[in-house]
């Protein structure tokens, strides 16, 4: 199978049933729009269509306006058409992540680029959000809750093991967030999924409190990265 089978059949199987906090849900996209499904099998299609082993930059998880709706990781609809050329019609989105990382794919020199050399994805992929007031919910992280985390460890090993059983390198992966870095350690120090890790500054932390300094950390990206 090719890179790119192996992650789709991987996102058109993901399910998760177990119990969670009181408030808090978990959101499947591949379920809820069937055009979720068909986009991230063309993404995944154009630019994973090989076996290059790749490099492991893992977020927290999806947000319910990026990858929550395009099932393409810091991609929203906007990024999706202007730079990886797929449209999607049943949903427009704007996601401040998805600007920041877009912008740094474009320095690194551009989507083909960048996504022959790397894979992006979460320990837990789907997106998560808890009810602030009936019938309103604002996004979450895995990480939110003491009890949110027990429950979903065990799960999030798993996919960890599938993403790297796709073929990705693992002797060192590239962490987004530095919480995020905190518990990855902690399940690592469990599974012994990955020998070092590189911690970047998450880009939903960059883009909202430090985006005056955006260049200077999309620079730092390409520190790491190239």
């Amino acid at each position: 199978m090719s890179f790119s089978e192996k992650v789709i059949d991987f996102n058109k199987n993901l399910k998760f049933s177990d119990k969670l906090p009181k408030g808090y849900l978990v959101l499947n996209p591949f379920i809820e729009n069937i055009e979720t499904l068909e986009i991230m099998q063309n993404f995944y299609k154009k630019f994973y269509n090989d076996n290059i082993k790749r490099k492991f930059i893992i977020g927290i998880n999806p947000s319910r306006h990026g990858a929550g709706v395009t099932g393409v990781p810091f991609t929203d609809t906007k990024r999706l058409f202007s730079e990886c050329g797929i449209k999607m019609n049943s949903a427009h989105t704007h996601e401040l992540s998805s600007v920041f990382m877009y912008d740094m794919i474009a320095k690194y020199g551009g989507v083909h680029k960048f996504y022959s050399n790397f894979y992006i994805n979460s320990p837990f992929p789907l997106a998560i959000v808890r009810e602030k007031e009936k019938g309103k919910f604002l996004n979450a992280n895995y990480y939110d809750d003491k009890t949110l985390f027990s429950m979903l460890k065990s799960y999030m090993i798993y996919t960890m093991n599938m993403h790297f059983s796709f073929g990705l390198e693992n002797s060192e992966v590239i962490i987004l967030g530095k919480k995020n870095a905190e518990f990855l350690k902690l399940i690592n120090k469990e599974a012994k999924l990955f020998d070092k890790f590189t911690i970047l500054e998450h880009p939903r932390y960059i883009m909202q409190y430090k985006s005056k300094n955006k260049n200077e950390y999309i620079d730092k990206y390409l520190n790491v990265l190239l």
